[in-house]
């Protein structure tokens, strides 16, 4: 097992979950980035103090500047100052234009604000001077990233929940599509439509609900032919034992009224043993159809089980002449001896029957691959070409079968195909170019012992 569906349903998963911790990594710190920073509209209110602190201070005002920062720290519930940074260098030193540009009390308004630090960053906005500063911790409105908490959650709980939602509903669909077509294959099926089948409905895909599938195909194949056959097997048996039936009901009616009653028994003794032969031979035959065994348990010769029914044949049918070329031994294993016997028996009796008195059945043996094939010819009337498939069909019977064999049932030939099939083996027909019917049967000599 390749593990297709596996593969198919893990390539998402893994690609999708990585593709969504990037997405949301990123995403993150994508918007921690935009949100770290002081909103425009608060950078220009903050530019405005700063250009009225300097204003007040530059007319020299410090009274109207002081109460100026008096209402702004009330307003804003914040603390302000103006100051100056008279850096002196010592020991000999100087202080750089970088850093003389550069130098600062507190942060600048356009400057990245760390959201995790508790207290608010005091700003710095320089005077014209340089040395002069308007500080000012930045008032809790302006504060960046008030919504931060929200976007995080939004985006680590929120999105994620959507993305495997929507990943686990392609998933769910991808199997519960052929899952539904099964499901509704298997319920019309169980209404009687033996024909459907799904593997089609699948397409090009390949994975193990495929392999489902052509199972599924499989199964309603063998299981529609199983139940055809028993209708046919049951239809065809019933109609068979019409006939003796009907002859028995009669019998009986006669004995019943006495009428020449020792002539009716033995009728009656007749037709219940042609009912049994044939009740038995239609089981057998199920039984081979429906479990299609494998009769591989017997090792035997075929040269001796050939001998013992030749031998009866001979003595059932002793107006013929039974010519015999089989070899001084036939090993064979991985077979069955009373399936063998029964299916030759078969063929034997029905070139001996088909045979005139006193005519020939030739009966021969000989290695043939890997096994042996017996033939049995028979001086019959044959069988029509396009009829030669159908004498081994159960229950078949040729106009001729039936004008001279009227007490017959055709499952011989039927069962002995069967049985042949059974241990391995073939069977066919052809007619002789002289007349009469030639039976080919192939035994293979050895088969691999059950595991």
């Amino acid at each position: 097992m390749t593990r297709r569906l596996f593969w198919k349903l893990c390539a998402p998963l893994v690609l999708g979950t990585l593709a969504l911790v990037w997405v949301v990594t990123f995403l993150g710190d994508e918007t921690e980035q935009q949100m770290s920073f002081i909103a425009e509209q608060h950078q220009q209110t903050l530019k405005q103090w700063g250009d009225t602190a300097e204003r007040l201070y530059r007319v020299g005002d410090e009274q109207a500047l002081a109460v100026w920062l008096e209402e702004l720290q009330a307003r804003e519930n914040t603390w302000a100052a103006v100051v100056r940074s008279d850096a002196q260098p010592l020991a000999g030193s100087t202080l750089s234009t970088q850093f003389q540009e550069g130098f600062r009390l507190g942060r600048n308004v356009e400057w990245k604000i760390h959201l995790y630090f508790t207290e608010n960053p005091i700003m710095d906005l320089p005077f014209a001077d340089g040395h002069t500063h308007f500080l000012v911790t930045l008032p809790q409105r302006m504060r960046p990233g008030t919504y931060l908490p929200e976007v995080k959650l939004l985006l680590k709980l929120a999105l994620p929940l959507a993305v495997l939602m929507l990943l686990a509903s392609v998933i769910y669909h991808y199997l519960m599509g052929p899952l539904r077509q099964l499901e509704m294959a298997t319920r019309a099926f169980s209404e009687g439509n033996l024909g459907v089948r799904v593997r089609a409905q699948f397409g090009n895909r390949s994975d193990e609900l495929t392999a489902l599938a052509e199972t599924f195909d499989r199964m309603a194949e063998r299981t529609g032919d199983l139940i055809l056959t028993q209708r046919r097997l049951i239809a065809d048996l019933s109609h068979e034992l019409r006939t003796p039936l009907t002859r028995i009901d009669m019998a009986l009616s006669c004995v019943e009224e006495g009428i020449d009653t020792q002539h009716f028994l033995p009728r009656i003794r007749r037709e219940c043993r042609l009912m049994r032969s044939l009740v038995e031979d239609a089981l057998t035959l199920a039984w081979l159809e429906n479990e299609q065994p494998s009769l591989d348990q017997d090792s035997l010769d075929l040269t001796d089980l050939l001998d013992s029914v030749i031998e009866d044949a001979r003595y059932e049918y002793p107006q013929h002449c039974l010519d015999v070329d089989l070899p001084h031994q036939a090993e064979i294993s991985g077979s069955s001896h009373r399936a063998l016997a029964q299916a030759v028996e078969n063929v034997i009796r029905n070139a001996c029957h088909y045979t005139p008195a006193g005519g020939h059945i030739r009966i021969g043996l000989r290695p043939e691959g890997e096994g042996y094939r017996l033939t049995i010819d028979d001086q019959g009337p044959g069988v029509a070409t396009e009829q030669m498939e159908l004498i081994f069909t159960p229950f078949y019977r040729t106009a001729q079968a039936r004008d001279d064999r009227p007490d017959g049932h055709g499952l011989g030939l039927a069962l002995a195909r069967r049985q042949v099939e059974a241990v391995g083996g073939k069977i066919h027909a052809e007619n002789l170019a002289e007349g009469g019917l030639r039976m080919l049967l192939w035994f293979p000599a050895s088969r691999p012992a059950p595991p």
